[in-house]
């Protein structure tokens, strides 16, 4: 992209624009750093990793005596955090701690990691440099299944939280640790931790979740910068049935139900949901404008005079056509089961990741218009529905602690941008009890490290362990001493 719009030549736009201001740049917070050496990190961290904790949608007990022992290790891993912030056990799984604030009256914060992880596609251990749930720590990385996504967020969070208590840590708004046990699969424990909340009369001030992270190579800029989710996509899968008559394979209709369930997947891919460059888009681009030379930070930094040649761009890769609009991806498709007897339904399930912009009730009236001229096709939900949350504010005291904290934390000069998730996070059960919802994983990474989480060879980087630490106190200290 950077390469691209080097080459835009807008000499005849020149004149008509006036020079467009990027958002300030978040306030550096003075670091809070711990004791912790990375090689302690790691071997926490190898220890987490070791244990299988997997969670199945259908199956409530996977896994049970794998999360039982992970708990129990997280009790005598954490001495402090356990013995002061009194952790509730809910839905079986999920554990909500609580370190009260002396003032009751503030909103309490709330930072959110989970401790189930996906399963190892079977057939695939060979393709792993190091066992999967070995822990390995070897050639400057911890090496394993949650690295990433997200045991080392979990541990070096509950390390900044277990040194603040050491301190003796007291601090005034109340401060909220929830880790979930099935974010994977659904997410049920941090909709209950959210309702908990909710039923108390209480709002967080803000919520800090897994998301975005820091990358030593981001490739619109190809220098370090820290991205903070603000937003992610809602969740909404449908079924496709088509119904046609069925018979002997040697006397076939003109249309068999499979071949329209074919001609409705078709007609559904092949009408896109709207794709444009909305909040916080804009934002991002004119943050990293400076960052690039030339023509290129001239484009972007004026996403509203140039924003059909960005969008065109946007649209040519997979990873950034997914931010500006609804995503449709068929995944499953099911019909017939003897080669020579027609059925007389098919199947598909297409899943969608809804844009802000789209709620699950406009996504399935644009579905079923797309295939209102096929008879025998009906579309309709299939499982649990997601919204997308609202887009959060990238003003006021809660994001200038949270980017304020990420600056400080970068190089020096790297840019802290807003960015949307094309993913779902469990922070999205808050949206109800929470206006200041952010994804960030304070991790230095690099673009390519992207695909081993929930793929092979996970890994980390142990020279990031004690930054991440050092985040999350800077961030629970100053938030928990706000008044």
């Amino acid at each position: 992209m950077k390469q691209y719009l080097a080459g835009i030549i807008g000499s005849g736009l020149l004149a008509l624009t006036a020079c467009s201001q990027p958002p300030a740049t978040p306030e550096a917070i003075e670091p809070n750093p711990s004791s912790f050496s990375a090689d302690a990190l790691a071997r926490t961290l190898s220890e987490a990793i070791r244990f299988e904790t997997i969670a199945e949608a259908d199956n409530p007990q996977a896994s049970r005596a794998e999360f039982d022992a992970f708990r129990a290790w997280l009790a005598a891993s954490f001495p402090l955090v356990h013995a002061q912030m009194n952790p509730q056990d809910i839905l079986h799984g999920s554990l909500w701690y609580t370190l009260e604030g002396a003032n009751p009256a503030l909103d309490p914060i709330v930072i959110l990691a989970h401790q189930d992880v996906v399963p190892v596609e079977p057939g695939t251990q060979d393709q792993w440099d190091y066992p999967p749930f070995a822990g390995t720590i070897a050639d400057g990385y911890v090496w394993g299944r949650g690295a990433l996504d997200m045991k080392g967020f979990l541990v070096t969070v509950l390390a900044a939280m277990e040194t603040l208590l050491e301190e003796g840590f007291a601090p005034e708004r109340t401060i909220h640790i929830g880790l979930g046990h099935d974010e994977e699969v659904g997410g049920t424990g941090a909709q209950a931790m959210a309702a908990q909340l909710e039923a108390q009369g209480r709002r967080a001030w803000f919520v800090l979740d897994e998301g975005g992270s820091s990358f030593d190579n981001f490739p619109i800029t190809g220098g370090p910068a820290g991205l903070i989710g603000v937003g992610e996509k809602g969740f909404l899968s449908v079924e496709v049935t088509a119904r046609a008559r069925g018979g002997h394979s040697s006397t076939p209709p003109p249309e068999t139900a499979i071949g329209l369930l074919s001609r409705a997947v078709n007609a559904i891919v092949d009408n896109p949901f709207e794709h444009s460059i909305d909040h916080p888009i804009p934002d991002m681009m004119r943050a990293l404008a400076p960052e690039m030379d030339g023509m290129a930070g001239f484009v972007m930094a004026r996403p509203g005079l140039f924003g059909s040649t960005l969008r065109g761009q946007l649209m040519e890769d997979d990873a950034t056509r997914a931010t500006i609009g609804t995503t449709i991806a068929p995944t499953i498709i099911s019909g017939g089961s003897v080669d020579n007897v027609l059925p007389q339904e098919a199947r598909a399930i297409i899943n969608l990741r809804l844009h802000p912009r789209d709620s699950s009730a406009s996504a399935l009236a644009h579905l079923r218009a797309n295939v209102a001229h096929l008879d025998g096709v009906t579309v309709e939900p299939a499982g649990s529905i997601s919204e997308a949350p609202a887009i959060s504010p990238t003003n006021g005291r809660a994001w200038e602690i949270i980017a304020g904290a990420a600056v400080s934390h970068l190089p020096e000069g790297a840019p802290v941008v807003p960015n949307l998730l094309a993913g779902a996070t469990d922070s999205r059960a808050f949206k109800n009890v929470a206006d200041h919802i952010y994804r960030y994983v304070p991790m230095r990474m690099e673009m390519e490290d992207l695909s081993r989480i929930h793929g092979d060879d996970e890994r980390i980087r142990t020279d990031a362990l004690p930054g991440m630490v050092s985040y999350f106190r800077t961030v629970i200290s100053e938030a928990g001493m706000e008044g």
